[in-house]
């Protein structure tokens, strides 16, 4: 698992690097709030402790905040800490002026001990921030390196498949079948879904690592939305036993059809890769109220505890005889479901496989409540409450009817 373990690597280091990122204004604020409150507690107990005393913490308190911000957050707050002492805790209070040469002295050294530790403290810290991104330039590049060899590997043998049948097809001096044709057309067509599979997860993966995933919510049927990736699977799931058992009278659910659609097939294609075949599949879907659930479980071998803590994990992919794959397909399902304000859990299945469950919050329509179409506009949305009366539907009366009205007057 080298993609694995660089990136939770490369992820360590970017959280070292945090501290070092902070805003200037935001380093001023927190160093100088801290020596005012460090001044505070030593006030209220220099009866006890004496004003030399003092001086020693203010000067520790420098010494700390210099491990954590830059240089001239550190003056500062050094600056305001010899300041404080000299107005709050040197005889005679209240007062900068200084009548006692010995507490002028240690003042003075006070002052420039403050300046010379945090000046320099904020320097080793500059260095360690920039050993810090050397180390991460050369994890990313390495990184890149290897998910490089990872993608090309998983590139050369749909190309390659799709090259060798192009090259039998287009021989003009060898005879091929019209069965043999078929054969090496559906190679090709297979091998281009697996290209489109691949680039779409590098897509896809991007899209939530940047945070411009954008969720575009429509009505939609749940019947459709499940029954679009098995079609897409059709070959895949062929050799599998699929059960779909979806809630009777299922309302009308607003999601982003795309996102969830995608997730789905997702974790479908990865029931293919490691279930071994005549394996069952379940799907089951229902309503709880406030969620759409959606359970895929199955009756293979299911994971291991480990398996489990990291199957959504970025890069990651688990033991198996099936080789291949960029370990992005549930990473990315984790990102679509949590992007809806969701969640998916993994577990294993009794009394063997694994299930996974999809929990999203959703609206519903219910198809009973708008058979009235007079009241549809207002009862689906309020923005359509201006429906006029010439859209609403009138009742017609019938030759036969307005004979009996004249014959009756």
């Amino acid at each position: 698992m080298p993609l694995l373990s660089l990136s939770k690597t490369i992820n360590n280091y970017n959280m070292k690097l945090k501290y070092f990122k902070q805003s200037l204004f935001n380093q001023f604020l927190l160093s100088n709030l801290t020596v005012v409150l460090v001044a505070l507690i030593c006030y209220m107990s220099v009866n006890l402790i004496g004003y030399h005393s003092v001086a020693l913490l203010l000067l520790a308190t420098v010494s700390v905040l210099s491990i954590f911000f830059s240089i001239y957050p550190v003056l500062s707050a050094a600056a305001m800490s010899a300041l404080i002492w000299d107005f709050f805790f040197i005889p005679p209070h209240f007062t900068l002026h200084v009548t006692n040469s010995e507490d002028a002295l240690l003042l003075l050294m006070y002052f420039v001990i403050a300046l010379t530790s945090g000046i320099l403290t904020s320097k080793v810290r500059e260095l360690e921030k920039l050993e810090f991104q050397k180390e991460e330039r050369s994890l990313t590049l390495k990184l890149y390196k290897t998910l490089f060899d990872s993608i090309s590997h998983e590139l050369r043998t749909p190309i390659a498949t799709i090259v060798g049948a192009s090259d039998n097809l287009l021989q003009k001096e060898v005879k091929i079948s019209e069965e043999d044709k078929l054969e090496l057309v559906d190679e090709i067509s297979v091998a281009a879904f697996r290209l489109n599979r691949l680039v779409d997860n590098l897509l896809n993966m991007q899209r939530v690592e940047s945070g411009m995933l954008e969720i575009k919510p429509d009505w939609c049927e749940v019947n459709e939305l499940i029954n679009s990736p098995i079609n897409r699977l059709k070959n895949e799931l062929a050799t599998h036993k699929v059960e779909i058992n979806i809630q009777n009278d299922f309302p009308i659910i607003r999601i982003d059809f795309g996102l969830i659609e995608q997730s789905l097939f997702n974790l479908l294609h990865n029931e293919t890769n490691y279930t071994q075949p005549d394996s069952t599949i379940s799907i089951n879907a229902e309503y709880d109220g406030k969620n759409l659930v959606i359970t895929i479980s199955d009756d293979g071998k299911g994971f291991n505890e480990d398996e489990l803590k990291l199957l959504f994990t970025k890069f990651y992919r688990i033991t198996s005889n099936k080789t291949g794959g960029t370990g992005l397909g549930l990473s990315i399902v984790k990102g679509f479901v949590e992007a809806h304000g969701g969640t998916v859990q993994v577990e294993n299945n009794i009394p063997h496989g694994a299930k996974f469950t999809l929990i999203i919050p959703v609206e519903i329509l219910l198809l009973q409540d708008y058979m009235d179409f007079s009241n549809i506009a207002v009862k689906m949305n309020a923005q359509y409450e201006t429906l006029t009366e010439a859209y609403r539907p009138k009742q017609v009366k019938t030759l036969k009817d307005s004979q009996e009205t004249e014959a009756v007057e």
